[in-house]
């Protein structure tokens, strides 16, 4: 392949902050449509809000992430001239794939996709041995126990306030955990951020890579992230959230969610205490999934038929569907890469 322009480098780059924009863009409303409902927030005020803790995120979690994502694909074993194209595919994968499910209106994950497209991606450039499999593994096992460990910890913090507030009255405590909901909200704000806004530095660090951007003794399962990268992630997550993620929240705040304000802290809490785990540990999961599972763990104290199991199976759906179909497109995208511009 020919080695792609430096106008191409900065293309795909700009194409990977859209794809953080709409992640923002979309994922707003997770965290803070409760707070819309009991009214402690506006609806804009909220999004505010919102972007402030997710740009928030960007000044002291690390980027072990960032890591992860950028070691799905062997630096060391693919050549750099083709790791632009194989970044494009794994983006066209996973748009194309986000695209398809938001048309079927299919709950799905964002981050998988990207996964999914890479790995396709990859092995479309140079087979099997270009992909780290036991990254995608970890990821993959991930999918599954991350909805497990929110639902888990949403039934069990749930539980354990019931217990602690048996003997309050109901109007105290309503007016206490609407006003804990601005802490739960703001940390599952923070969350989102710090596990989001890494894919996206994940994808720009190996185009940064490809053009010699690092030495070439550095480690490539371990290369930086610079501040400039990190800065302008977090910033576009944020701005997402500002530019059109408050009619989500309106819609979800007013429309959908019947949770009252401790359900509300209840689930945000678990959430966020999920995802900063995940992030933690370097571990890229779908923020939407949890935050799912933790208000499904919060339901299931009502008892289990005031929860919308239907939901749980959609995610399921999305599980099993997503990473394989948008590594098919990556696949697929790198392949027709390849005929325009020649091997």
């Amino acid at each position: 392949m020919i080695e792609a322009p430096l106008i191409l480098i900065v293309a795909i780059i700009v194409i990977a902050l859209i794809f953080d924009f709409t992640n923002g863009f979309h994922d707003s409303a997770n965290s803070i449509s409760t707070v819309v409902s009991t009214k402690v927030l506006s609806p804009r005020n909220a999004v505010v809000f919102a972007a402030f803790f997710n740009f928030l995120a960007a000044f002291g979690f690390g980027v072990a992430v960032a890591n992860t994502i950028a070691n799905i694909v062997e630096l060391n074993v693919v050549a750099a001239v083709i790791i632009p194209y194989i970044i494009l595919a794994a983006l066209t994968g996973a748009i194309s794939w986000n695209l398809i499910t938001w048309y079927f209106g299919l709950p799905t994950s964002s981050s998988h996709a990207l996964i999914g497209g890479l790995a396709g991606a990859g092995i479309s450039a140079a087979g099997l041995v270009a992909i780290k499999w036991a990254t995608v593994g970890q990821v993959a096992l991930f999918m599954v126990l991350s909805p497990m460990i929110g639902l888990t910890c949403g039934f069990l913090f749930m539980a354990a306030i019931l217990w602690i507030t048996r003997k309050a009255s109901k109007p105290t405590a309503e007016g206490y955990f609407k006003r804990l909901q601005l802490c739960s909200a703001a940390a599952y704000s923070f969350s989102h951020g710090t596990n989001d806004a890494q894919k996206t530095m994940g994808i720009i660090v190996p185009l940064l890579f490809s053009i010699g951007y690092y030495s070439a003794s550095a480690d490539t399962s371990h290369l930086p992230v610079p501040y400039w990268v990190i800065i302008i992630c977090y910033t576009t997550i944020a701005l997402g959230t500002l530019a059109g993620g408050w009619r989500i929240v309106r819609t979800m705040g007013y429309k959908i969610t019947k949770l009252r304000p401790v359900h509300g802290f209840a689930a945000e809490t678990a959430g966020a205490a999920t995802i900063l785990g995940a992030s933690a540990a370097g571990i890229p999961v779908s923020t939407t999934h949890v935050i799912c599972s933790s208000i499904m763990g919060v339901g299931t104290t009502m008892g289990a038929s005031t929860v919308k199991w239907g939901v749980a199976r959609s995610i399921v759906i999305a599980w099993v569907l997503t990473i394989p179909i948008s590594a098919l497109i990556g696949y697929s995208a790198f392949q027709a890469i390849r005929l325009v511009i020649g091997s």
